[in-house]
């Protein structure tokens, strides 16, 4: 019930009027006995040269969500920076636990670097990044594809990301005055237990838990002031710059988790161009068209 109110809100933009082109696309599992990934695939209608690219992965909890609820934002960031998107409609807890969003992730990163000559697109410059479980997941892919050692990222982009499951249990309850609006303790606590299934909490999938952060790519990430995810986001940041990895953290004051879906909001502008100018950077693609 609550996943159809959730799709019933997200309507698709129109990408023509924008100069882009989105088509839906299915991407091979990782395995032979994973199901194809859905995507939702942005490219500007006139690209005619290498540019970079950027694999999105949405938000909601690991058990809500999907490429259609960040379809304005693919669309004007594949406008504005003239590069390719790949939007992720991962598989969802509690029906599929992990690694099944993981399998998918990782599948969809390894069809970028197969296609890239198709899509336009440099290998070299393949960012990835989402929001709250989506940044969580992100942060996974990129614990998990280092490690690997097959598929380059370049850059990642966190946008509150899910990341510890231990944030919000009673042994770690957290500053009182985050967590009251929107994503609460209980939620998080849910989220957790339906995406691990009998998985015991370790990194990659829990990315808080990793032993070693060094040898990521360079890192933005973005946290709100009132958002419970905001003090595990802090210490993530940290623990990169503490290894090394060029990492940017911005903390949006008076703001909670999803306090994008205010549109008009001061703070909301800010971080979309925060947020393209910090992904214009990581791949390389020059001035941003306003």
């Amino acid at each position: 019930m609550i996943r159809q109110a959730a799709a019933q809100l997200a309507e698709l933009a129109d990408a023509n009027a924008r100069g882009v082109v989105r088509e839906e696309v299915m991407v091979p599992g990782r395995t032979p006995d994973d199901p194809s990934v859905r995507c939702l695939l942005y490219k500007p209608q006139d690209l005619s040269e290498l540019t970079g690219a950027y694999l999105h992965l949405h938000g909601g909890g690991y058990i809500l969500g999907s490429p259609e609820g960040s379809d304005l934002h693919n669309i004007q960031l594949a406008a504005s920076l003239g590069i390719v998107i790949v939007s992720v409609d991962y598989r969802l807890a509690p029906e599929h636990p992990v690694p099944a969003a993981l399998d998918d992730s990782y599948a969809v990163l390894a069809w970028m670097h197969q296609n890239a000559s198709g899509l336009n697109v440099d290998p070299n410059r393949i960012a990835i990044g989402g929001e709250s479980a989506g940044g969580g997941l992100a942060a996974t892919l990129a614990l998990f594809a280092r490690d690997q050692g097959e598929y380059p990222i370049c850059y990642q982009m966190l946008t509150y990301p899910m990341i510890d499951d231990r944030t919000g249990c009673d042994a770690k309850p957290g500053d009182p005055l985050t967590g009251e609006f929107v994503w609460t303790r209980a939620r998080n606590q849910l989220g957790w237990a339906y995406y691990l299934g009998d998985v015991a909490p370790a990194a990659p999938l829990a990315a808080a838990r990793a032993e070693s952060v060094s040898g990521l790519p360079p890192t933005w990430i973005s946290t709100a002031a009132l958002d419970l995810f905001r003090d595990e986001n802090i210490n993530y940041a940290q623990r990169l710059l503490m290894a090394g990895v060029a990492t940017e953290l911005i903390i949006y004051p008076g703001a909670c988790h999803g306090f994008q879906m205010a549109t008009e909001a001061r703070v909301t502008k800010q971080y979309i161009r925060d947020h393209a100018e910090a992904l214009a950077r990581g791949l390389k693609v020059g001035n941003i068209a306003r």
